[in-house]
């Protein structure tokens, strides 16, 4: 089958004036549920990275940029809870949705309308100025960095936060890479969007012109991607995590942890234009298509949206932010990548297998 292009109807239908809801019951927003940061954040990357784009996502751009504005303290901390009428529940903090608001930002900057890179560049300069203690928080905001780092390689503010996360990561797992240490992980258990962590290594060694920092990246990325395929395709770390000695579950698995290797894979790519990162990406493609540990598939071509999660019994049929918005970023690497113009490496081939999205056998 041909590659489905990224749809954005079930975002904008999960989208409202505030922002967008984080949950749903199928595919109608679950309203008392609220708001987070951390998917309007994820939203705001997904529609700057859209172009060209149509008037309607330009518009919820500007939206989902005013909820992160509201989010941000004049110290560059971040609320990540809204509620339904408008009302935060959490008090400024530098977690994981402190470094997604500087990773949309970034790209906002970078890619987004014309009418809001001036705010978000602006608004990136208040939030680099704080730094988080927790790895995955630190490597979002990189990859926000590296946006700003592309477009102004002159922003000291986005050079000394890479150099900040490059000094989190332990650099004698890259030599266990080698030498088949059994756990080379940066830290002591996989956990949630990990590939983040790798891409990041791969886009501050590109920033910083640091190729040591660069192949560490890329090697994280080698051993995190072979760890997570099973007989040629996706079989990505469950939510309860997994770490050395302890048996591996392989269920409930959620759409973020395909989407963070897609984006890990994409950059690879772009970077080296090596094949096999190509083939990653298709790994993760075909996990929404059913290519995955129970054979069905997490895109709804009715909706646009993605399930939430795989389980022991199929799918979880509820289509939320997260799983939505990290099918559409699958797609939008899909597509980048598979066409002439996409990357710095246009003679490298792209090649999808997509099994019907329909079909629910075991494969």
């Amino acid at each position: 089958m041909r590659l489905p292009e990224p749809s954005f109807a079930h975002l904008i239908h999960l989208t409202d004036a505030k922002g967008i809801f984080e949950h749903a019951e199928g595919t109608t927003p679950r309203r008392d549920g609220g708001y987070c940061l951390d998917d309007v954040a994820r939203a705001l990357l997904v529609v700057c990275r859209q172009r060209p784009a149509e008037p309607e996502l330009d518009h919820i751009a500007t939206g989902y940029l005013s909820f992160v504005l509201g989010a941000m303290t004049p110290d560059g901390r971040c609320r990540n809870r809204l509620d339904r009428d408008g009302r935060w529940e959490d008090q400024p903090d530098t977690g994981d949705w402190w470094g997604r608001a500087l990773w949309g930002l970034g790209a906002a900057a970078a890619h987004g309308p014309a009418s809001i890179r001036a705010t978000a560049a602006s608004v990136f300069g208040r939030g680099v100025t704080q730094r988080s203690p927790y790895l995955h928080a630190m490597a979002f905001a990189a990859l926000g960095a590296a946006e700003i780092i592309a477009a102004d390689p002159g922003h000291a503010g986005a050079r000394e936060l890479l150099v900040d996360l490059v000094a989190m990561v332990d650099p004698t797992p890259a030599a266990g890479l080698n030498s088949g240490q059994v756990w080379p992980w940066p830290l002591p258990r996989l956990t949630y969007a990990d590939a983040a962590i790798a891409e990041a290594l791969i886009a501050a060694g590109t920033a910083l012109g640091d190729k040591a920092v660069t192949a560490h990246g890329l090697a994280l990325l080698d051993w995190l991607l072979a760890t997570q395929t099973v007989n040629g395709r996706l079989s990505v770390t469950p939510v309860g995590g997994w770490g050395p000695g302890e048996l591996r579950a392989r269920f409930d698995q959620q759409p973020i942890e395909a989407a963070a290797l897609a984006d890990a894979c994409a950059r690879a790519f772009t970077c080296t234009g090596e094949q096999r990162w190509a083939n990653g990406l298709q790994r993760a493609v075909s996990w929404f298509l059913g290519n995955n540990d129970t054979g069905v598939a997490l895109y709804d071509p009715a909706s646009g949206g993605g399930y939430d999660a795989l389980t022991p019994q199929g799918r979880n049929t509820n289509q939320g932010a997260e799983s939505t918005l990290a099918l559409i970023s699958v797609l939008q690497h899909a597509r980048r990548i598979s066409r002439p113009e996409g990357g710095h490496h246009a003679g490298s081939s792209f090649h999808l297998r997509l099994r019907s999205p329909e079909s629910e056998s075991h494969l």
